[in-house]
């Protein structure tokens, strides 16, 4: 790697036992990790258990962390990511009786009044992306990763992930042009 990791210090003391080291770790990474969660998850419940168990697994695997391999913040985003696609693996294959219902695609009536509105529109943009131009875009934009680090994470190229944050970008802006279009 190029430059130092941030995290490589701290990782150390984890290893070693220091609580003060793994309460500044979790201060540190557990807000990036709930967050990129509830953007792939969609679910504040499960987002929370899967940054937990992001953590957890961090903690349990610090003394085995080899600096230099690759940047720690890269693969606990990489963790985090297959917990996600877990969740939602498990939860494609739930058998159920009757289709789902579908929710009104229609513009809410109060559209554009409050925040909340708009968050809850973007959330949903979010979830209807296929799962590779989510992650792009959680990563990119809501992670603050650049495309070096998050196409690291994704395991694929800089070109690749550039198409799926193209693509992902363009299907946001289809999803959510009645929101700038007035």
């Amino acid at each position: 790697m190029d430059a130092q990791d941030p995290d490589e210090a701290l990782i150390l003391r984890v290893a070693a036992g220091d609580a003060a080291a793994v309460r500044a770790l979790t201060a540190r990474k557990l807000p990036r990790m709930l967050a990129l969660a509830q953007r792939m998850l969609g679910e504040t419940p499960e987002a929370e258990d899967v940054a937990q168990e992001a953590m957890i697994r961090a903690w349990r695997q610090a003394p085995k962390w080899r600096p230099g391999a690759a940047k720690f913040d890269t693969w606990l985003h990489r963790v985090g990511l297959n917990l996600c696609y877990d969740r939602l693996r498990r939860k494609r294959e739930i058998a159920m009786d009757s289709p789902p219902e579908r929710a009104d695609e229609g513009p809410a009536p109060d559209r554009g009044l409050e925040a909340a509105d708009v968050g809850r529109r973007v959330a949903q943009a979010m979830q209807a992306l296929p799962d590779r131009q989510r992650e792009a875009v959680a990563l990119c934009h809501y992670q603050d990763l650049t495309n070096i680090e998050a196409a690291a994470v994704m395991g694929v190229s800089i070109e690749a992930l550039e198409s799926l944050l193209s693509r992902g970008r363009r299907a946001l802006r289809v999803a959510l042009a009645d929101m700038v279009a007035s």
